[in-house]
């Protein structure tokens, strides 16, 4: 065999392995671009079936209230209690859920903002108007919920007709000695706690003050949600409170020592009562 003869088979060869590595590279490129086509069509209708899912949960449409809120809250607020309502630890705490009830109780009775870092907030004259308050509390409920008050006139709607029914006026005294004297003693003048903390006086609070401390547990109260004190029970407890307040302005118990509590008038009565017994038996013992 010449040689001429033997590279006839390779050339042969060559040709085919090349057209062969060129259908190979071919059906490769043709399967990327099926699969780029597949991804295009399948992400394009998502898109077109789910519009919103691009749009940012987190940033919800706000009232107009509660953007006014927001206003003030990036004011005095944020500093303790963080962007977006959530904390500062060592600070204050989150916000979220603690609902409207809350922040205008804590603002319309002064205590919040806070002054300073102490065992209790004490109460003061407001910084905000009621409007403020209540535009704050539309902020932190639209941000997080939680519990509302009712609107003010249905609220003392309520509790003059609870003052008005004799029945419902003792079923709030009544409440009251179970739930409230504990704490803020029978004549509502408060008490001592532990550490520096206290019960305050109820004589200058107002219908709101009263149901949205309840209903929010501020500092060491406990919550008295609506399955523990429906509405109609705190109502009646409110009534029961300011009707004590207005008849403890007349004292028609006689002289009221200050108001200092039992153990004072107990003292009184016995130094001045007890004496006043003995002198007066020393006095007949005498005559007679």
């Amino acid at each position: 065999m010449t040689s001429e003869q033997s590279k006839r088979p390779l050339a042969r060869l060559v040709p085919g392995g090349a057209r062969a590595a060129r259908g190979k590279l071919r059906r490769r490129l043709e399967a990327a671009v099926r699969l780029i086509a597949a991804l295009t069509i399948v992400g394009g209708l998502y898109s077109a079936y789910a519009p919103g899912v691009g749009r940012a949960e987190d940033v919800p449409t706000l009232s107009d209230a509660a953007k006014h809120g927001k206003e003030i809250y990036e004011t005095s607020c944020i500093t303790c209690h963080g962007t977006n309502a959530q904390g500062v630890q060592g600070r204050g705490p989150s916000l979220i859920g603690v609902g409207s009830a809350a922040v205008e109780f804590q603002v319309n009775t002064g205590r919040m903002p806070l002054a300073r870092q102490e065992a209790q907030a004490q109460r003061k004259d407001p910084m905000y108007s009621e409007k403020d308050a209540a535009d704050i509390g539309a902020y932190i409920q639209e941000l997080g919920g939680g519990p509302q008050l009712p609107s003010a006139e249905s609220l003392d709607k309520d509790v003059k007709n609870a003052q008005a029914d004799a029945k419902t006026l003792a079923h709030g005294g009544e409440l009251y000695r179970v739930n409230c004297s504990s704490c803020h003693a029978f004549s509502t003048g408060g008490g001592a706690l532990s550490s520096g903390k206290f019960a305050p006086t109820l004589q200058h609070s107002t219908n709101r003050d009263m149901y949205g401390a309840m209903l929010t547990g501020p500092q060491n109260m406990p919550v008295f949600g609506n399955n523990q004190l429906s509405p109609d029970d705190k109502a009646a407890i409110i009534a029961y409170v300011q009707n004590l307040n207005k008849n403890a302005q007349s004292d028609p118990g006689g002289w009221n020592i200050g108001r200092y509590g039992p153990v004072p008038e107990g003292l009184v009565i016995f130094l001045v009562g007890i004496a006043a017994l003995v002198f007066a038996t020393l006095w007949i013992a005498g005559k007679s």
